[in-house]
């Protein structure tokens, strides 16, 4: 995500060098964590490239336990002794408050992963919810007025710790974003071309390299 000269990633999934690659990003700043799942987190060794381009550790910014997971899971980093090729990291850790990144303020937003409570992030007009299960009220009025909004919908059918199509056609009616993407789907929806058919106005899915400036 690119806001003026400051480009960001939202997690770091197991193909996160392939997302890179396939989107032409050649500068990273920073990357935000919403929470420390594996198909979130993955990708981490693949900061790696841009450690190179940048000649510095990256920038990662997560609340205490996603920081606590990664350092379990990935020890190597943290170790005493640094082997050769390691990724270089700094990380940062956030509550749920505004946060600035190079100066950019960054809103988080709680959700419940089913009873994970994880992040979602507000940058500018723009608003990125993943692995959602429930959102408070207090929470939707943080997103309301943003321009373009990224939400999870597992399904059509309803579902433990993921929003289904319904729920997140719900939050959509409640932001009213110019512009909605729906994100983190399953082969269980069916055929792309007949599902976004289905959806209405100013809602379609969200893809690989999928890019607005905001």
């Amino acid at each position: 995500m690119e806001v003026d000269d400051l480009t960001m990633a939202i997690d770091s999934g197991p193909d996160f060098r392939q997302q890179m690659l396939r989107a032409g990003v050649q500068q990273l700043d920073a990357i935000l964590l919403t929470h420390e799942h594996k198909d979130h987190v993955a990708g981490m060794d693949d900061i790696r490239a841009f450690n190179f381009i940048n000649r510095k550790p990256m920038d990662i910014y997560a609340e205490e336990r996603v920081q606590s997971a990664i350092k379990r899971e990935f020890a190597y980093v943290f170790a005493d002794y640094k082997y050769p090729g390691i990724p270089r990291i700094n990380l940062h850790s956030i509550e749920n408050k505004p946060f600035l990144v190079n100066g950019v303020e960054i809103i988080p937003i709680r959700v419940y992963h089913y009873r994970l409570p994880i992040f979602g992030f507000r940058i500018n007009d723009f608003t990125y919810i993943t692995d959602a299960s429930y959102i408070s009220d207090q929470e939707i009025a943080k997103v309301k007025g943003s321009r373009y909004l990224i939400v999870n919908a597992l399904r059509k059918e309803k579902h433990l710790t993921h929003f289904n199509l319904e729920e997140a056609e719900k939050l959509i009616r409640l932001i009213s974003p110019e512009k909605a993407f729906i994100t983190h789907i399953s082969h269980q929806f069916g055929l792309h071309a007949e599902l976004v058919e289905e959806l209405p106005e100013g809602v379609t899915m969200a893809y690989d390299t999928l890019s607005f400036h905001c």
